[in-house]
């Protein structure tokens, strides 16, 4: 089986998938009400202090789901071109078959946090099932000495009962406030597209996958756009302080 083929047996999907529904309008109203109530030291989706709407020009956070994919050297040497850092949320089961693929990633200086080991939604795991995720992955990932670990949940798929249980081990849930889109296409204009339709606010972070050759190919265009809107493209560690 292909890597491509690994991943998208781990994300549960075999076709891109319709963009908008009314349980996605819903799950985006709970999000609202969860982002207002939640501390970040349990749960975060943009830099503390900034909303959505704001305008201007800040620091927003580039991240990438669902790797290490025999994608991922083409996507550090974009990132190395533009001498951007970002994020790799790594599924625990890839990294343990591909662990030169995470020492790249981490000698070009990018941040590395999990994205659980099975790729399994954590809302569906209980918390003996979901630490052992967490442990697992962790133990193949390098880790940064002070550093709160952050850990992304599959599906963004959260409750109360997963955050808490993250937390009590050591981890922040980091999830996205602004979302490329690019899991419900196979076409890199309709990625590039979302950021023109809609612009980027200060603190964002932005969620991407690997494993997508069309995502791949959006991705310079998409820095550019950025970069021109006077934005610093960073990690999630640097916008939480961590």
């Amino acid at each position: 089986m292909s890597m491509e083929a690994d991943i998208f047996r781990l994300r549960g999907i075999s076709a891109p998938r319709a963009k908008t529904s009314l349980k996605a309008r819903s799950r985006r109203g709970a999000k609202a009400l969860a982002e207002a109530l939640l501390p970040t030291s349990l749960v975060a989706w943009r830099e503390p202090g900034t909303r959505r709407g704001q305008g201007g020009a800040g620091r927003v956070a580039l991240t990438f789901d669902d790797g290490p994919t025999e994608l991922t050297r083409d996507y550090l040497a974009v990132l190395e071109r533009y001498g951007v850092r970002a994020s790799f949320f790594l599924v625990g089961e890839l990294c343990a078959r591909h662990p030169e693929l995470v020492l790249a990633i981490q000698r070009a200086g990018h941040e590395i946090a999990g994205h659980g080991y099975t790729h399994r939604r954590f809302t569906n795991l209980g918390p003996r099932a979901l630490v052992d995720e967490l442990e697992r992955t962790r133990a193949l990932l390098p880790g940064e000495a002070g550093k709160r670990r952050v850990v992304r949940p599959p599906h963004g798929s959260v409750s109360l009962t997963s955050t808490v249980t993250a937390a009590s081990a050591g981890y922040t849930t980091v999830l996205w406030s602004y979302d490329s889109n690019d899991w419900a296409t196979h076409r890199a204009d309709e990625v590039a597209a979302t950021f023109a339709e809609h612009p980027v606010d200060p603190g964002e972070i932005i969620l991407f996958h690997e494993g997508q050759t069309w995502t791949l190919d959006a991705l310079p265009r998409v820095i550019e756009r950025l970069r021109q809107a006077g934005h610093e493209l960073t990690t999630t560690g640097d916008l939480l302080g961590r």
